[in-house]
């Protein structure tokens, strides 16, 4: 089968983009020529390097692909920070990929996120599928704008709403770190898992439906538990709990008992998930040997990001 993965070196598309591959389906890579997309496409064939705004080379893109798989897009804190631009990639590159699905009968897997469900935090876990969804920032509205062309398409097409996929790369500290109350409920799901979802979704019976991505009962964690073991990958400990916000936050467990019966993607635990991101968070053995001595300044420099402390 031929697919197309926009966002084809982001977090879930390298994945993907692999997954894909070893289950023998020849797969178009589309993303844009950054430093570090070049560097990871080294070694592949079939890559176009276009911006998805680019509704030409879209066009070109998604020509003779029986699956379109669309991963490209901005996210927090991202969308803050330009929101004219999120809006341009995310929804105006969206209507791109449908226009060129439509011209070319292909089916699309559009990527969306548990975001879409608004502030839930007082409800009883799991979200499901059928709940309402409730814009809350710029990145919620923009899926939940792109859910609703998806559906409208001509074509077959299936959304998949995903957990929390903490990347394989390290992350600077950055404000919106803070945005979220530590007890929050929170649903992971390993990149790999993800990339599996995607890649067994291709050839099985998900079309015309909305699905949950998360890793599982076993990745329904709070918040607190999921920062904590990533600060203790640099020695830094708890920060205090004056530092994180008490207003809600769009994040929740999943019900993804239907996703996991239909696409069979669930094979890493909480304890997986943490295992790389420490892997890829912790500093180099030199920095490690100094970092009890700059500990205190550390810290205080992570604290001073935050608007509540």
């Amino acid at each position: 089968m031929q697919v197309l993965v926009t966002g084809a070196f982001g977090n879930i598309g390298s994945s993907a983009a692999a997954q894909l591959r070893a289950q023998g389906h020849e797969v178009r890579l589309l993303d844009v020529p950054t430093r570090a997309n070049l560097r990871r496409a080294q070694g592949c064939s079939d890559v176009v390097w276009a911006d998805i705004r680019d509704a030409d080379a879209v066009q070109r893109a998604v020509r003779d692909q029986d699956v379109v798989v669309h991963l490209a897009g901005l996210i927090p804190p991202q969308v803050a920070e330009n929101p004219e631009l999120a809006r341009a990639v995310n929804v105006g590159g969206t209507e791109n990929v449908l226009e060129a699905v439509a011209r070319h009968r292909s089916r699309i897997i559009f990527a969306s996120t548990l975001d879409v469900y608004g502030h839930t935090q007082h409800l009883a876990p799991p979200r499901r599928v059928d709940e309402p969804t409730a814009p809350t920032d710029e990145y919620s509205g923009h899926k939940i704008r792109c859910e609703e062309l998806v559906r409208r398409s001509s074509q077959p097409w299936a959304i998949y709403r995903f957990g929390d996929v903490p990347p394989n790369e390290t992350r600077r500290p950055h404000p919106i770190m803070f945005a979220i109350p530590l007890d929050n409920r929170i649903e992971l799901v390993h990149r790999d898992d993800a990339g599996l979802a995607v890649a067994n979704g291709v050839t099985a019976d998900i079309w015309g439906r909305t699905w949950l991505i998360g890793g599982g009962a076993g990745c329904q964690v709070r918040y607190r538990d999921m920062l904590g073991r990533a600060l203790d990958a640099f020695g830094l400990g708890a920060l205090p709990e004056s530092a994180f916000s008490t207003d809600p936050y769009c994040t929740d467990w999943l019900d993804t008992a239907e996703s996991q019966r239909v696409l069979q993607f669930q094979r890493h635990s909480f304890e997986d998930i943490m295992s790389y991101v420490v892997e890829y968070s912790r500093p180099p053995l030199a920095a490690r040997l100094v970092l009890p001595l700059v500990r205190p300044l550390a810290r205080r420099h992570i604290l001073k990001l935050s608007p509540h402390f």
